[in-house]
């Protein structure tokens, strides 16, 4: 992944280093393991854990030799020991050491990606209270509605938000795993406890069956949930795009002194960030595919998922930290314009208050078709000629046999609209 949307903590543990520290840390904890069954001596054991190393290098240098990066890594580390060297890698392959491995990395990235969720929600609570009451237009096909809040549209993020939550905790336990079940997953050259021993001591869980390799549907959910992640990040992104957009400008994100929005027009102020994670977003989608198709291996396995996921998985996770972080400093900083919104309720003349109306008429005694039909015409003569709508409905004999002005009053009332706001938040915020 590009330096450029890569955070320094989740950078570090996609390196190379720390992928082989992963390795080692498996090896010696089932030489541990072998240790505690008495199958091999204690001494040996303490030894490995005292004295395993590689040199990066060395492991590089023995793979242009071997082609095969594990015999490579093992050659290095049994380098760095006396005749305890024998009982490094005993009665593993090489993917009990990786897969087992990648699952104690991701663990690594999901616990920052678990952070960045919490800490995006928090800030999205503070904001959505902040901007409880402060009344906008709700807009439907990008057209003028009802009356709602900023602070219920935040809050509605906020629920997003959290049951994105609950689908990353689960598919994220599902690829915190590993498996030392050996080559077909039989078991047939290592017992079971070996396998719980290290995974134990990993902090993660041990797969209940398992071939060669770990099954791949449960990267292929992983990866499609954070898919599913990003993506409510950028719906919420395409929102501040169109807020920010001249003609509305209700929300700006911050503009920093010294910044400019574009080389050519001084006065451009874009929603740059936004925009970002926009686009990051469909990266990471795109890497969906490619996750179901590794699930298809051959029999109980073959390397095709290999190649593919030392792209995916490292991309994902460092872009879903880095977008989740960027987004969560755009709602901070966001600049609102409360009075651009109320102002921008009047646009439509009063138009948002039609379904009111109606309600009015039917309550006043009209079918609602008949209310219906009373109603529309003048909200087309509104639209089509700019007119205030009340005023067309006030000299409206039809209208004013069944409504008073009491009654239009309490229809043109936008409080109306915000009397269960502190409801929603009730049930949202429990």
């Amino acid at each position: 992944m590009l330096e450029r949307y890569t955070r320094p903590e989740m950078g570090a543990i996609w390196t190379t280093e720390n992928r082989y520290q992963a390795w080692l840390e498996v090896e010696i904890l089932a030489v541990e393991a072998w240790a505690k069954l008495g199958d091999i001596p204690t001494e040996d054991a303490q030894k490995i854990r005292a004295n395993a190393s590689f040199d990066l290098a060395e492991v590089n240098r023995l793979e242009a030799i071997t082609h095969h990066d594990v015999v490579a890594f093992t050659r290095a580390v049994s380098e760095s020991l006396a005749d305890e060297k024998k009982w490094v890698h005993y009665g593993l392959t090489s993917t009990d050491v990786v897969d087992t491995a990648q699952g104690y990395i991701l663990k690594q990235a999901n616990d920052l990606i678990r952070a960045d969720i919490a800490n995006f929600m928090a800030v999205l609570k503070d904001k959505a209270y902040e901007y409880q009451n402060t009344v906008m237009i709700g807009r439907t096909h990008g057209v003028h509605a009802e009356p709602t809040t900023f602070g219920l549209k935040l809050a509605t993020w906020y629920a997003e938000m959290k049951r994105n939550q609950d689908r990353f905790e689960r598919a994220a336990k599902g690829v915190e795993a590993g498996k030392i079940s050996g080559a077909v997953g039989t078991f047939a050259n290592i017992p079971p406890e070996i396998e719980a021993y290290v995974t134990e001591h990993l902090g993660i869980r041990a797969q209940d069956i398992s071939t060669q390799v770990l099954p791949r549907d449960l990267h292929a959910d992983y990866i499609n949930t954070m898919a599913v992640v990003a993506t409510s990040i950028e719906h919420f992104a395409t929102e501040i795009r169109h807020l920010q957009r001249t003609e509305v400008r209700e929300v700006e994100e911050f503009f920093a002194k010294g910044q400019k929005g574009s080389s050519a027009m001084p006065h451009k102020r874009n929603p740059i960030s936004s925009e970002n994670v926009s686009g990051l977003a469909r990266v990471i989608r795109g890497h969906v595919i490619t996750g179901m198709e590794d699930v298809s291996l051959w029999h109980e396995r073959d390397i095709s998922h290999s190649s593919a996921e030392r792209i995916i998985l490292p991309d994902t996770t460092i872009l879903l930290d880095y977008i989740l972080n960027r987004f969560t400093r755009i709602v901070k900083t966001l600049t609102v314009f409360p009075e651009k919104m109320k102002a921008d309720m009047n646009i439509t003349h009063g138009l948002i208050y039609s379904q009111r109306v109606l309600l009015k008429l039917v309550d006043a005694g009209l079918s609602r078709e008949a209310a219906y039909d009373l109603v529309q015409p003048k909200t087309a003569l509104a639209w089509d000629e700019q007119k205030d709508f009340r005023q067309l409905l006030e000299a409206d004999p039809k209208v004013t046999s069944e409504l008073s002005k009491a009654d239009l009053d309490d229809a043109f009332d936008y409080q109306w609209h915000l009397k269960q706001v502190q409801t929603i938040f009730d049930r949202v915020f429990a």
